[in-house]
């Protein structure tokens, strides 16, 4: 992030000056248009285009600017100049810092939305005030925003790295080995797994490279390169269609720039 966000949980007491709205229908963020780019709107409240939110969240603020997360209803109205658009689709037409807020307001939504009632006696949770947390005033249950860590790891033999392709994929693409963490696993252990299950090769010299919120909906992307060592491709067949190694130069299509699995295969493309 190049500006600075300063995180908040309390609102000012009284929002006397426009505030960045990050404002949700589903998965959908309300966006202005501007030609061939998008930002997000600034108003004192959503009331001023006509919209009155299901929930909100105070987010903190942006170069000393308020910011919230809120959700609309279904059937809101959106005024002309402006849409709604999924966070994939605005990669690359919104700014930097604006969509790494947007990622983040979504997950808060999120986890907003399904935090409503304890999980454990099913009572109405409330909102701690100074934490992002929700406690149940009946068991004294308390619940946190969700993150789901999964790693993702490039792996290389000399001079080619294996690419593998799961059924959902668009067609043609392939991707890096990647899977969740389960309990009791350390990043490195995830992936010995995740590589040993999916292809059936051994790795070695595990080198953590970057990390990637990922909104969809609640995932934290924690980026690894590592070495072949031993074994012969063999995959899951309820996980992968192929799996194979590849010249950097003769790559099939990849995933987009918007994701960390891209930005590890451009550095492994960009080293000599």
């Amino acid at each position: 992030m190049y500006r600075t966000f300063i995180h908040g949980i309390a609102p000012p007491p009284v929002q006397s000056e426009p505030a960045w709205w990050f404002a949700f229908v589903g998965n959908k963020l309300l966006v202005r248009r501007e030609g061939t780019l998008s930002t997000i709107p600034t108003l004192i409240s959503l009331a001023e285009i006509g919209l009155v939110p299901v929930r909100s969240q105070f987010l903190g603020t942006l170069d000393d600017r308020p910011c919230y997360s809120a959700e609309l209803p279904k059937d809101a109205v959106i005024v002309d100049g402006m849409t709604l658009q999924g966070l994939r689709e605005l990669y690359g037409t919104l700014d930097e810092d604006l969509y790494a807020l947007s990622s983040r307001a979504i997950q808060i939504m999120e986890w907003d939305r399904t935090h409503q009632y304890c999980g454990q006696c099913a009572a109405p949770t409330t909102q701690l005030p100074n934490e992002r947390a929700k406690r149940c005033p009946k068991c004294g249950l308390v619940n946190y925003p969700r993150l789901s860590p999964a790693v993702i790891v490039l792996i290389s033999c000399g001079e080619e790295i294996l690419l593998a392709r799961a059924s959902r994929f668009p067609a043609g693409m392939y991707g890096l080995i990647a899977g969740f963490v389960e309990p009791g696993e350390s990043l490195e252990e995830t992936i010995v797994r995740e590589v040993r299950e999916e292809v059936g090769i051994a790795v070695k010299d595990i080198c953590y490279f970057g990390s990637q919120p990922w909104p969809f909906p609640n995932s934290l992307m924690i980026g690894f390169t590592a070495t072949y060592a031993s074994g012969d491709i063999i995959i899951d067949p309820q996980e992968l269609e192929d799996a194979a190694w590849f010249r950097k130069d003769s790559l099939p299509l990849i995933p987009p720039k918007l994701s960390i699995a891209r930005k590890l295969l451009d550095w492994f493309v960009s080293t000599d």
